[in-house]
């Protein structure tokens, strides 16, 4: 097993942070299990986060700056370690994201991650069967982020109404899901739509995208295929893709009624009615 004096607090912002945690927890003289009884964790955690066996959160991080007196040093570790969980093809995409200051988004299959619920992401992000699940959740959450700045980008979403039929993770995950939806339906910042299965074809039946612009920088189309993502700032790339995002939001319902259907559904399909039982597959 991997000891803490073995850590090079330069590999990585997982092991920064492991590193320093110790350095500052021996600094007060204080053992695991006593700051763990300090900021309500075991002592077995601390070690493990020690040790990068466990990636930490947001929430551990602010109750070890209270503990410490670290001034903000964990709080602000945090965002870099979360960030470095992200998958390696994904993580400057997540930096564009960060940056832009307006984002438009199609997506045919899910909820935009950027308004995804803690466990609608948990199941989402379980069927790639990941080593460290709690780990990207904790990145996905750490996105969301930028909606809570000052001034976060202006945000455009248009969902597939199949997003809202398909049961990620169960009845009860949806309707919370959905429910976290319609918060958004008089968001100064963010625009939620949706694309009716009425529309029929569309200008996007070859699957989701989005477009950042910046302010500064060149604008941005990301795509995604089955085991990594792709961006491009191709000016004709970028022309095509504005071209069919505004066929997108003609055929979309406007924002009030995308708000009644996503009501409907989250009532017809998953009402509070109990949830049926699991079978296993014939």
């Amino acid at each position: 097993m991997a000891n803490v004096q073995s850590l090079d607090p330069s590999a990585s912002p997982l092991d920064f942070y492991g590193w320093e945690l110790r350095r500052r927890r021996e600094a007060n003289n204080l053992k695991q299990g006593q700051l763990g009884e300090i900021i309500f964790c075991t002592g077995s955690l601390i070690g493990q986060i020690e040790t990068t066996k466990k990636v930490p959160t947001r929430d551990f991080s602010e109750r070890l700056d209270a503990a410490l007196g670290t001034d903000g040093v964990f709080s602000r570790l945090i965002g870099l370690v979360l960030r470095s969980q992200l998958p390696p093809w994904f993580q400057e995409y997540a930096d564009m994201e960060a940056k832009a200051a307006y984002i438009s988004t199609y997506q045919a299959q899910l909820v935009y991650g950027l308004l995804q619920t803690e466990e609608y992401a948990r199941a989402v992000l379980a069927t790639g069967m990941p080593n460290d699940l709690e780990g990207l959740v904790a990145a996905r959450m750490e996105r969301q982020r930028i909606l809570d700045r000052k001034q976060p980008p202006l945000a455009w979403t248009i969902l597939d109404e199949a997003v809202l039929h398909r049961p990620i993770g169960g009845r009860a995950i949806m309707r919370n899901q959905l429910t976290r939806l319609l918060e958004f339906t008089g968001h100064r910042w963010m625009r939620v739509q949706v694309l009716p299965f009425s529309a029929g074809e569309h200008s996007s039946l070859a699957g989701s995208f989005t477009a950042m612009r910046f302010d500064k920088d060149p604008d941005i189309i990301y795509t995604e295929d089955l085991i990594s993502g792709h961006m491009t700032a191709n000016p004709e790339t970028i022309r095509e893709a504005a071209r069919r995002y505004a066929h997108l939001q003609a055929a979309a319902l406007s924002i009030e009624d995308s708000a009644a259907l996503i009501t409907r559904v989250m009532e017809e399909r998953y009402g509070n009615q109990p949830e049926p039982e699991e079978h296993g597959v014939a």
